[in-house]
């Protein structure tokens, strides 16, 4: 007859085992997400450039844009949520590539499908689009949405918005206010 430790030793490893053979399958049910499991960008541009202007030596833009997004198709069973922002991207003399975060939100999986529709005209930005000098004025800036899934087992992945259908924008050669 087998004692008692002998019995818990055997329950407990068999339960580890079996959780690690879920874990496995967790794992390899979620190959492929990142490409099929992609929200759907109806809009993304420019609404209105607010100002441009130098302060302490660095350029400054505030702006509004118009996001029209589905992010439903993005959320699967190992989904907890999704971080979601918007990019402006430029080429400069002094750095090849910029890329400023410009405002961003954080979509849970349990919210309801309604709420993980944005549809909102005008937003303004979060956070300004600050170059490190005077490299603003002239640029040709590209808005783009990206998003980091964040399940609840695995690892975190990114994704971003088909640079086929990123909108752009010119800034303007002068220093502007109130537009």
């Amino acid at each position: 007859m087998h004692t008692v430790w002998v019995r818990l030793n055997a329950v407990v490893f068999f339960g580890l085992s079996a959780l690690l053979g879920f874990s496995i399958l967790a794992a390899i049910s979620k190959i492929g997400h990142a490409n099929r499991h992609v929200p759907i960008v109806h809009k993304l541009k420019l609404n209105k450039l607010k100002s441009l202007k130098t302060h302490g030596g660095v350029d400054r833009a505030l702006l509004n844009f118009d996001l029209h997004v589905d992010l439903n198709p993005a959320f699967h069973w190992n989904i907890k949520q999704l971080f979601v922002y918007v990019v402006a991207s430029y080429k400069s003399d002094t750095n090849k590539n910029n890329q400023i975060v410009l405002w961003d939100k954080i979509v849970e999986a349990v919210d309801s499908p309604e709420n993980k529709i944005i549809k909102q005209d005008s937003i303004f930005v979060k956070y300004a689009l600050v170059d490190q000098g005077a490299d603003l004025r002239g640029r040709d800036v590209k808005l783009q949405i990206m998003w980091d899934h964040m399940p609840l087992t695995g690892f975190l992945y990114m994704g971003e918005q088909d640079k086929n259908t990123v909108s752009s924008f010119t800034l303007p050669y002068d220093y502007t206010s109130g537009r």
